[in-house]
């Protein structure tokens, strides 16, 4: 069967067709635009606020578990930002900043707590952060929302955007915190698309305001393990959207024991590592103890608050005060018996590293070192793993003198 073709003006009218062509939108002619060669001096530096963490005119994302430490950091960070300070290890480009901390799931005694506390241990007064630190509570009454949905239709609320861009220009802000992102908004938090159109938002602000918008997040559940930057509770769009992303990790039992720290110690260190640093090249993770700082606000009977406060800490090396002289010592006995690498047996290699050192294998401070220490004589060749025969005629795994210098 033909079928006769269509007549739209007969069907709908000649000045229909005519009107709607000339309301249509126009389309913008497609060119490519030759590059302009430039003298790369005069290319401007990238607008590093605080380290390599913050750029301005962009967001970043923190990503941490619970009991991490991220109020305690984000209670240093602001302090170091707005008194132009890097006791936290981390360049504050171009002196003191104008900050504002907003969070919405404490109240003013407990960030108060973190402030103070943080301010005490690095003796800054008021005047180290006079008219340059701003603080707002959800809990007590400065709620945040941009965005709703309402009978399943999903709306940026646009009006707030606008509000908090003029308020960040009026008082000239240069990093924004919002801790946590998860209450800045009532929109599910694993739907991608919205996720996605509420960070561009913030992103937006941050464009258009010149500064660094942080958004605090907290890890999934069901994350284990490591953090990383897809540890991130809900929708990825978040830190996809972010130029830079900060995942907090508390230290592991395994890492405790390499480095001769006690489980009762373990808690108090905490890694800061960019998991996406896509602007600026990869840096090794930033490690902080967690010390305890007192108030003074005892009153009465009852002791006064003890905050934990972030400082930087360095890893401590195995190799403190192991010589050359130390692995030739291990080498020799090495060399005239049979050593095991299996930590179970009784003649596992580190009771040889035990012996020189003056070490104890029962220790789990001083197992963990002997082992960092054995696999890194390992990978630099000093000592080796050979399979070969037991006294059963067993094929055991055995740590014998690699490379030999004489």
């Amino acid at each position: 069967m033909t079928v006769a073709p269509r007549d739209f003006a007969d069907e709908i009218g000649d000045s229909a067709i005519v009107a709607a062509i000339h309301s249509a939108k126009p389309v913008r002619l497609v060119q490519a635009t030759p590059y302009a060669w430039r003298d790369p001096t005069t290319i401007p530096p990238r607008p590093w606020v605080y380290g390599r963490w913050f750029l301005r005119g962009t967001v970043a994302c923190v990503v941490a578990p619970g009991g991490a430490g991220k109020s305690t950091m984000l209670a240093g960070t602001a302090l170091a930002l707005a008194s132009g300070q890097d006791f936290l290890g981390k360049k504050v480009w171009e002196g003191p900043k104008l900050v504002w901390l907003w969070n919405l799931e404490d109240d003013m005694d407990e960030l108060s707590r973190s402030i103070q506390a943080a301010a005490i241990h690095h003796d800054l007064t008021p005047d180290d952060v006079a008219g340059r630190l701003f603080v707002d509570s959800g809990m007590e009454g400065a709620g945040l929302c941009t965005a709703v949905e309402t009978d399943g239709q999903f709306r940026l609320l646009e009006p707030i955007y606008e509000a908090l861009t003029a308020e960040i220009n009026r008082r000239r802000i240069d990093v924004l915190i919002v801790d946590p992102f998860v209450s800045s908004h009532e929109v599910e938090e694993n739907a991608n698309s919205k996720i996605d159109k509420i960070a561009k938002a913030w992103g937006r602000v941050a464009k258009a305001a010149n500064c660094v918008i942080v958004l605090v997040h907290h890890t999934s559940k069901a994350g284990a393990g490591d953090v990383t930057a897809m540890s991130a509770r809900g929708a990825v769009a978040l830190v996809n959207a972010a130029r830079s992303t900060l995942v907090l990790n508390r230290m592991t039992d395994e890492q405790a024991q390499e480095l001769g720290i006690t489980p009762e110690q373990r808690g108090r260190y905490v890694s800061v590592a960019d998991d996406k640093h896509n602007r600026a090249p990869a840096e090794k993770a930033d490690w902080y103890e967690l010390i305890s700082v007192g108030l003074g606000n005892g009153v009465d009977h009852h002791p006064g608050d003890s905050i934990a406060v972030a400082v930087p800490w360095a890893l401590p090396d195995p190799f403190d005060d192991v010589t050359a002289q130390h692995l030739e010592q291990v080498k020799r006995i090495i060399d005239g018996g049979e050593w095991r690498e299996n930590m179970q047996s009784a003649q596992w290699a580190g009771h040889a590293v035990a012996q020189v050192l003056g070490l104890n294998t029962d220790n789990k401070a001083d197992k963990g070192r002997i082992k960092s220490i054995l696999r890194q004589w390992i990978s630099n060749g000093a000592l080796k793993v050979e399979r070969r025969k037991d006294g059963s005629r067993h094929d055991r795994p055995f740590i014998v003198v690699g490379r030999r210098d004489d």
